[in-house]
């Protein structure tokens, strides 16, 4: 095994060897290195196609023309693009709501912050006590003043997966568009936007062992297109000028079109993974479960060991790579704004960490975690430090 063993995979994934040797053979004068918005040669050609055959990649996981899929710089940019977008372009109009949860990136959360100073109201949905938001929930809040939903298929913290199906059409029944992060979702749990009446989704490159700095958003053909808020040279049908990564597109492509590949046994690899270190760990007592224990990502796993302020277990377990929330927010010391909002208290909300498992993953760092894990707790339990 190579220490510290990696469980910090919703931070981010390594890239997969052939999505690196992917993305070098773009980089260098033997390879595609052109500008794919040179119309006039070989080398822009060569690029043009090489983006192409990654934009349909893409779509192919999610079911997409490829026409829909607009490449930007990450999952942050597209829900900015989301949000920040449509508020811009719809600025003064009757729909004037934009409706979201207490529990979502602070891509979406500052994004639609930043609405409320564009003269929006905004509504936070508090969830259940597992992470979810219901239809129902959700329909308590809709009116014909709401211009957009905004709701993540997966929670990057503690993992619990929404039926954003069953969202998306309560939306759709009052008139508002309907967005999705799925930057942990996409690759791990069944995304087809045939059967999905979703408008808008974002995606990211490094959440599925492709590169960092890539992302993709999806906008439906008949969906409003919303304001551009990069621009000059109207690159990527005018949503989102630059020149195009080109390196940085294949590899996303190919990362999806592995992920595709490879999704029913890749995924209920990981969740066996995630299961035995689950019954390990939460055979303690003092350890207990966030979010759902069913409708969850593949590779997270949220535990509580209460009674011990989660960064300063950290510092114990230095023999393994986790975290104790969002890695956007790993500055802040307060406790996780997303447990909070589950209910655990500021103690509890400190002393869990997320612990989450991918492709590279293997049974025996989950057998040495399980172990390791047990053995500080109990050491640290023993000398009362838990307990101050």
């Amino acid at each position: 095994m190579k220490f510290p063993v990696y469980l910090d995979n919703a931070a981010t994934t390594p890239v997969d060897p052939r999505v690196a040797e992917k993305m070098s053979s773009c980089l260098t004068m033997d390879g595609v290195f052109g500008n794919a918005a040179s119309k006039t040669h070989l080398y822009g050609w060569q690029a043009a196609e090489a983006v192409d055959i990654a934009r349909n990649q893409v779509a192919d996981l999610v079911g997409a023309d490829s026409r829909e899929i607009v490449f930007t710089s990450g999952a942050t940019e597209s829900d900015n693009l989301a949000v920040t977008g449509l508020a811009f372009r719809f600025q003064g109009g009757t729909r004037n709501v934009i409706v979201t949860s207490e529990i979502e990136h602070k891509a979406i959360l500052d994004s639609c912050s930043f609405a409320e100073r564009l003269g929006y109201q905004v509504v936070r949905i508090k969830p259940d006590r597992e992470g979810r938001i219901t239809p129902e929930m959700l329909r308590e809040h809709l009116s014909d003043r709401v211009l957009l939903v905004t709701l993540m298929q997966a929670n990057n913290e503690v993992g619990t997966v929404n039926d954003i199906k069953a969202l998306a059409e309560t939306a759709h029944e009052y008139g508002a568009l309907f967005h999705s992060d799925c930057a942990q979702s996409a690759g791990k749990v069944s995304i087809d936007v045939r059967e999905m009446p979703v408008d808008y989704l974002s995606f990211s490159g490094h959440k599925l062992y492709g590169p960092k700095g890539i992302g993709a958003f999806y906008i439906r053909n008949d969906a409003p297109r919303p304001e551009a808020v990069i621009h000059g040279g109207g690159h990527e049908r005018g949503l989102r000028s630059g020149t195009l990564a080109v390196h940085q597109i294949a590899g996303m492509g190919l990362a999806y079109e592995l992920a595709r590949q490879s999704f029913a046994a890749e995924n209920a690899r990981v969740a066996a993974l995630r299961e035995r270190l689950r019954h390990g760990l939460c055979s303690l007592a003092g350890v207990s479960l966030n979010g759902a224990a069913r409708d969850r990502l593949p590779g997270n796993l949220n535990l509580t060991f209460r009674g011990v302020d989660g960064e300063q277990f950290l510092l114990t377990l230095t023999k393994i790579a986790v975290s104790t929330g969002s890695a956007c927010t790993s500055a802040a010391v307060e406790p996780s704004y997303v447990l909070r909002a589950l209910g655990l208290s500021p103690a509890d909300a400190h002393a869990s960490i997320r612990f989450s498992l991918g492709r590279f993953t293997t049974e025996e760092e989950i057998d040495f975690t399980v172990d390791y894990v047990k053995t500080e707790y109990l050491k640290l339990k023993a000398k009362g430090d838990f307990w101050k």
